[in-house]
């Protein structure tokens, strides 16, 4: 069954959101670099964000350690030189070049930058926040040090800016696929006999 924006949206900020720093302190833990950490969370949230229904979840906390961990191990996996002791047990390293194409790449490129314009286009404070959290990984009492603000304004920031950019996204992604659906009806594709 598929679930509405709204519906994931709000599952991912009462549910998921409110785990990012144990994600964070458990990557950091594992020896992940920093810029690894940032990386993985936003990959962490775009998959759920291109979730079509989140009612296999049971568990919020769970399924974002999960799918961090499993993010973290692709990573791994993908990279040219391994530290072994990123890696657990030497037969886990099943490393295959799976370089993305260049198709992939500019589609990634291409997304990588429609959410950096989406974020550009947070209010102010929100987009301070948001950028100090999820970009440059500070902890969400050195954010509030920061800015001069309290915890509690850094966490309700963070999570508006987090749902303005998933609603932002699944609204783009709505507008497409209504526009390829418009594209079918004006040009259908006539069967052969």
């Amino acid at each position: 069954m598929k679930q509405s924006r709204a519906e994931i949206v709000a599952f991912v900020g009462g549910q998921i959101l409110p785990h990012e720093a144990d994600v964070r302190a458990w990557l950091r833990r594992s020896g992940s670099a920093a810029a690894d950490i940032d990386d993985v969370i936003q990959e962490t949230y775009c998959r759920l964000a291109a979730l079509e229904s989140i009612a296999h979840i049971g568990n919020g906390r769970g399924y974002f350690f999960r799918t961090a961990r499993n993010i973290a191990i692709e990573k791994i996996r993908r990279a040219r030189i391994v530290r072994i002791d990123c890696v657990t047990e030497i037969d886990a390293l099943n490393v295959v070049d799976d370089e993305p194409s260049p198709e992939r790449v500019v589609a990634g490129r291409r997304e990588l930058g429609r959410v950096r314009r989406l974020i550009e286009e947070l209010p102010e404070r929100c987009r301070q926040i948001f950028t100090l959290r999820r970009i440059h990984g500070l902890s969400q009492r050195e954010t509030a040090m920061r800015l001069g603000v309290t915890e509690n304004v850094v966490e309700m920031q963070s999570a508006r800016g987090l749902r303005l950019i998933l609603r932002a996204l699944s609204e783009s992604e709505a507008r497409d696929h209504s526009a390829i659906g418009e594209a079918h009806e004006l040009h259908p594709v006539r069967k052969r006999d």
